[in-house]
């Protein structure tokens, strides 16, 4: 297929009414639209703790999410019969984790998709999840090697969940792990290494393979590209293309592999913090053309690139207003025709 200048969403909108933010996405994606995650509404939207629900020692109150090692074994037990018998119900996302969710599933099944191609959905990636949550001793849990195969597995459900919610609609599904932890990779505060990374994505993408999705990872700042673009099983990679792109396109010969296996680049080229009114479709695809030319001087296809070319926002768009949130989202909208048109 040819993706080029295919649109999508990050995941995180700053609006608080979920009926308007699905009007936003369906108005602005309609080839791609994704659900909207909500944080503003209540802390069970945020980004760690809206994947939470039914996961060993996580508990939500009102000041947010915490680790209990109280009934941790007796959880563990339960978790792993429920992950054994692969109970999808018991990984659900409720309406009060993701209303935005479940009102995008309620919004399509009354809804004309003559025009959607694909329905994205997300999960918060497991080094972003596991080094987000401290256990009681303030170790972040990825440490906890029983925990953190727990958590792999539990977000795995989470994705599979959502795979099997939304199949009814009959379009190719994207899942996306959002994974801002990777920005460390390689520094010296952050203890994971590239095998880290290659092993445990590849354990999520056997996971999902069986279900004919395409597996995204989204990284909003920069990291070691070649980790995804080696990892079998892993279709999309996002990046943010406004900010990073000249680091990026470093990686042509590992991104080149990429693409001739059927990879796809997700160029994140609308921005987010540095949006402002006067950006144009014009000003993005120029920038996009830059990295473009830099990867085919490398000696990767035109082609090639253009088809397996997506775009997005740089990140996701929750921190923002309302009235840049749309902004972004109706430039975005505005580049993917023009790219489609003009590269």
């Amino acid at each position: 297929m040819n993706f080029k200048g295919l649109a999508t969403g990050i995941g995180s909108l700053p609006l608080i009414d979920a009926q308007k933010a699905v009007d936003l996405i369906l108005r602005y994606l309609p080839v791609a639209p994704f659900w909207p995650q909500l944080p503003k509404t209540n802390s069970r939207e945020g980004m760690i703790a809206q994947f939470s629900e039914n996961l060993p020692g996580l508990k939500i109150d009102g000041s947010g999410l915490h680790f209990s090692s109280q009934d941790k074994e007796k959880e563990l037990e339960l978790f792993y019969e429920k992950f054994i018998a692969q109970d999808l119900n018991y990984f659900k996302i409720s309406p009060d984790f993701a209303s935005g969710l479940h009102a995008f599933y309620q919004r399509l099944n009354n809804t004309d998709l003559s025009a959607v191609e694909f329905i994205k959905c997300q999960v918060t990636g497991p080094f972003t999840f596991c080094f987000g949550i401290n256990d009681l001793e303030g170790k972040a849990i990825f440490h906890d090697e029983i925990l953190k195969q727990a958590m792999i597995k539990g977000l795995a459900m989470k994705a599979l969940w959502q795979l099997d919610l939304f199949k009814k609609f009959g379009k190719k599904m994207i899942m996306f792990f959002d994974e801002p932890f990777l920005t460390g990779v390689g520094s010296a505060y952050t203890p994971i290494d590239r095998r880290d990374v290659i092993e445990i994505f590849s354990e999520l993408a056997d996971s999902l393979k069986e279900q004919d999705c395409l597996i995204g990872v989204h990284c909003c700042g920069n990291t070691d590209w070649s980790m995804l673009t080696d990892t079998e099983g892993i279709d999309i990679i996002n990046f943010d293309a406004f900010e990073f792109q000249e680091r990026f396109v470093l990686y042509a010969d590992n991104l080149n592999s990429f693409l001739k296996k059927g990879g796809i680049i997700c160029w994140g080229i609308a921005p987010t913090q540095g949006y402002n009114a006067s950006l144009t479709p014009d000003n993005l695809a120029q920038k996009l053309k830059s990295g473009l030319d830099i990867l085919v001087k490398k000696g990767i296809d035109r082609n090639l690139l253009l088809e397996r070319l997506m775009i997005s926002p740089a990140c996701g768009l929750g921190t923002l207003d309302d009235r840049k949130a749309e902004g972004i989202l109706s430039l975005l909208n505005q580049t993917s025709a023009f790219i489609r048109k003009n590269l």
